[in-house]
């Protein structure tokens, strides 16, 4: 697949949709296949962060044949245009989310609690590690551990 548009270079792409994304990875070089298709709907219809075998699984249970190689594959073709986005989330695996739905989190390291923490809160942090050392940090990737008010 091609190379992503950067953020600038999104104007009018429709990632409101599985049709939408299937439309941009066409227009990136990507195939629109079945399986990647059930993929998404799997992604649009999931109620939050999804591990590779959770998705392999909820794939599989529409089309059996789909084996999890294929699921890696496409979650990291979808990774790569910025259409999905994963995530850390403590000691678990990796998580997948639409990258339209991705937000930053705290886990608490006691009862491992999970808070969806606004971006508002990293706007500072983003604008110091930017303008101190020329880093642009991503809140989504990692969950920031600690405690949470009932474990404090």
């Amino acid at each position: 697949m091609g190379t992503p548009l950067g953020p600038h270079d999104l104007t009018g792409v429709d990632f409101s949709s599985v049709d939408g994304v299937l439309a941009y990875v066409r227009a990136q070089g990507g195939r629109a296949t079945s399986s990647r298709r059930i993929l998404l709907e799997v992604l649009f219809e999931a109620e939050g962060h999804m591990s590779a075998e959770e998705l392999t699984a909820a794939v599989q249970r529409r089309a059996p044949d789909v084996h999890l190689s294929t699921i890696y594959r496409n979650v990291e073709d979808l990774q790569r245009l910025g259409v999905i986005e994963h995530s850390h989330l403590g000691h678990g695996p990796a998580t997948y989310l639409l990258a339209s739905m991705a937000h930053a989190h705290f886990v608490c390291e006691v009862c491992g609690a999970m808070i969806e923490a606004p971006d508002e809160l990293f706007r500072g942090l983003a604008r110091t590690a930017k303008a101190k050392v020329g880093f642009t940090i991503n809140p989504h990737h990692f969950a920031i551990l600690g405690r949470c008010a009932d474990c404090s």
